[in-house]
C-alpha cells in the first residue's frame, strides 16, 4: 500500500494536519495505537489564534454549540460560589488571574477581532471529535488500535511498519504522536530540556467539603490549588519533585490527599470521574524535520499546562505544515519551503516553554517568591499589564520572520470585513492561500494569475482596512505580503517564495 503521508497519533494534532493535507488533495492515513478517543481530562480552552484556525476552515458552528454549553455550566458553578464574575477572565499567569475589564481591546494587535473571539471555552475532546467527524468528511482513513511499531526513511520515502505484520510506503511520516513520541525517538531527534521539579494533578470528581473553598487559583499550606471552574473539576501542584511512577493509575484516594495537602480543607472525593498527573518537564526537539520524517504538536514540544498553550502550539504546527507539506507532495513547492516549518513554529515553542518555566517559578510557596508574586500581580492588574498578558496569551503578537515593509508581514490576518458584509475567514475554507485586491487593481490580478489553483483571488473593498491595497494571505492565515500603496512590484517575488514557479 502506498500513501503520499502517514500521520502517528490521531488526536487533535494529528487529525487537524490530516485535514489540512486532505483539502490539498493529498492522500494521507492517520494511524492511531488507542482504540477509543483518549477522554481523560485535557485542555478546556483554545486561545484566539487557535479558535481563527479553526474559523477559518469553517468549523466555528459546531464549536460554538459546545462553548455555549460550556459557558451556562461555568455560570452555574460560579453562582453557586456566590455570584459569578463581573467580567470574563482572559487568562492567568502562575495563577493570577486577568479579566477582560482591564484589557485595552483598541490596542492594534486586536484589530479586526472576528466571530472567533467567542471559541475560548473548549474542552479538547470536543475539539477532537469535531476534527475526526470532519476528517471523515474529507474522506481522511483514520485507522484505531492501530500501533506503528517501526519505519525505515530513506531518499524517497519512509516504509512503516504497523502492528506485527502490515508495511505501508509512505512518502512522508510525521509524528503526532504525543510527548512520548516513538517516532521522534526512532528518528533520532535530539531532545533537550529541563527536568521536572513538581507534581501536577488534575481531576473530574465528585466532592464533599469543599464547599467552603473559594473557586480559581489558590495558594495553601502545602502548594496550589484549583476548585473548578465547572463543578468538581480539582488541579492541585506540589513542589516535592515529580512523581514516582507517571504511570501508575490515579486513583480518588490520591487526589482526595493531594488537595487535602494544598487546601488545608477537609475534602473528601466521593467518585472520580477522569484523572491525571503532570509535571513541568520542558523540552523541544532541536529540528522538527529529520529527512522524510517531520514532527507536530507534543512529539516536538513538552511542558507543563500553565497557561493553556498545548493544544494551541500544536494547532499552530498543524496548520503552519499542512500546506506546505502538501505543496512537497504535489510538487510544486519551491526549494526550502518545507524547513521554513522549523524555522517559523521552534521559536514559538520555544516561547511556550520559557513562559511555562516562569510560571512554575512564580509559583513557590516561599517567602521571597510570594512576594515577586505579590509584585507581578500588581503590575498584571495595571491596564498595560492586562493588555501584554491578554496578547500573549492569545497568540496575537506571534509573527514569522518574513521579510516585508508593511507591519502585517509575517502576522495572522486580521479578519478583515469587506464591504460586501464578508469577512476574511469565510473566503479560506478551502484551504488555499488567498490574494486579496483591494483597489480594484488588474496588474495586481495578472501578477497573481500564474498561480491560478494555488492562489485564489478576491476583488474586494476592505471597509475596516481602506488603506490597504493588497494583502497576500498564505494558506495558514499567515501574511505573506502587503502594501499600502499601488506598487505590485515585490508581489512576483513573494508569490515565488511561497509557491513556487508559475503553473
Amino acid at each position: 500500500m502506498n500513501r503520499d503521508v502517514v500521520i502517528s497519533g490521531g488526536g487533535p494534532v494529528g487529525l487537524m494536519l490530516a485535514c489540512e493535507l486532505r483539502l490539498a488533495g493529498v492522500d494521507v492515513l492517520v494511524v492511531e495505537r488507542l482504540p477509543e478517543p483518549d477522554q481523560t481530562i485535557k485542555a478546556g480552552s483554545v486561545n484566539l489564534t487557535t479558535a481563527e484556525a479553526f474559523y477559518r476552515r469553517g468549523l466555528l458552528p459546531a464549536m460554538d454549540a459546545v462553548v455555549q454549553q460550556n459557558f451556562a455550566q461555568i455560570q452555574k458553578f460560579l453562582e453557586s460560589r456566590g455570584g459569578g464574575p463581573k467580567a470574563v477572565p482572559v487568562g492567568h499567569f502562575a495563577g493570577i488571574m486577568v479579566t477582560s475589564d482591564g484589557v485595552d481591546f483598541a490596542d492594534p494587535a486586536f484589530r479586526d477581532v472576528g466571530p472567533a473571539a467567542r471559541v475560548v471555552v473548549i474542552q479538547q475532546q470536543a475539539v477532537e471529535a469535531i476534527l475526526a467527524g470532519r476528517a471523515a468528511e474529507l474522506g481522511v482513513e483514520i485507522r484505531r488500535g492501530v500501533e506503528l511499531t517501526g519505519f525505515d526513511a530513506d531518499d524517497d520515502g519512509v516504509t512503516v511498519h504497523l502492528g506485527d505484520r502490515e508495511t505501508v510506503r509512505a512518502g512522508w511520516l510525521v509524528g503526532a504522536d504525543g510527548g512520548r513520541s516513538f517516532v521522534r525517538k526512532q528518528a533520532g531527534f535530539a531532545f533537550p530540556g529541563t527536568d521536572p521539579a513538581i507534581t501536577g494533578r488534575q481531576a473530574l470528581t465528585e466532592l464533599t467539603g469543599a464547599d467552603a473553598l473559594p473557586a480559581g487559583w489558590q495558594h495553601g499550606p502545602g502548594g496550589l490549588y484549583v476548585h473548578g471552574p465547572t463543578p468538581g473539576r480539582v488541579l492541585t501542584v506540589e513542589f516535592d519533585g515529580p512523581p514516582e511512577d507517571r504511570d501508575a493509575p490515579v486513583t480518588a484516594q490520591e487526589i482526595e490527599d493531594s488537595f487535602r495537602r494544598v487546601s488545608g480543607a477537609d475534602v473528601r472525593v466521593t467518585k472520580l470521574h477522569s484523572a491525571t498527573r503532570f509535571t513541568d518537564n520542558a523540552r523541544q526537539a532541536s529540528t522538527y524535520r529529520r529527512g522524510r520524517v517531520l514532527l507536530a504538536g507534543d512529539a516536538a514540544h513538552v511542558h507543563s499546562p500553565f497557561g493553556g498553550q498545548g493544544l494551541n502550539l500544536g494547532i499552530g504546527d498543524a496548520v503552519n505544515l499542512g500546506w506546505k507539506l502538501a505543496a512537497t507532495v504535489h510538487g510544486w513547492a519551491p526549494d526550502g519551503l518545507l524547513d521554513t516549518y522549523t524555522t517559523e513554529r521552534h521559536p514559538i515553542g520555544e516561547w511556550v516553554l520559557e513562559w511555562t518555566r516562569a510560571q512554575v517559578a512564580l509559583m513557590r510557596a516561599d517567602v521571597r517568591t510570594q512576594a515577586l508574586r505579590r509584585v507581578v500581580g500588581d503590575l498584571l492588574h495595571t491596564g498595560d499589564g492586562a493588555t501584554y498578558l491578554a496578547k500573549k496569551l492569545s497568540g496575537v503578537l506571534h509573527r514569522y520572520p518574513i521579510e516585508g515593509e508593511h507591519d502585517l508581514t509575517g502576522r495572522a490576518a486580521p479578519d478583515f470585513a469587506f464591504a460586501d458584509g464578508s469577512r476574511l475567514g469565510e473566503h479560506l475554507h478551502d484551504g488555499k492561500a488567498l490574494l486579496l485586491d483591494l483597489a480594484d487593481d488588474a496588474g495586481l490580478r495578472e501578477t497573481a494569475s500564474g498561480w491560478a489553483g494555488r492562489v485564489n483571488v478576491l476583488t474586494a473593498k476592505c471597509d475596516s482596512e481602506p488603506a490597504l491595497t493588497g494583502v497576500l494571505v498564505r494558506p495558514d492565515g499567515h501574511i505573506g505580503w502587503a502594501r499600502e500603496d499601488g506598487s505590485t512590484a515585490d508581489l512576483e517575488a513573494a508569490m515565488h517564495r511561497w509557491f513556487g514557479t508559475p503553473a
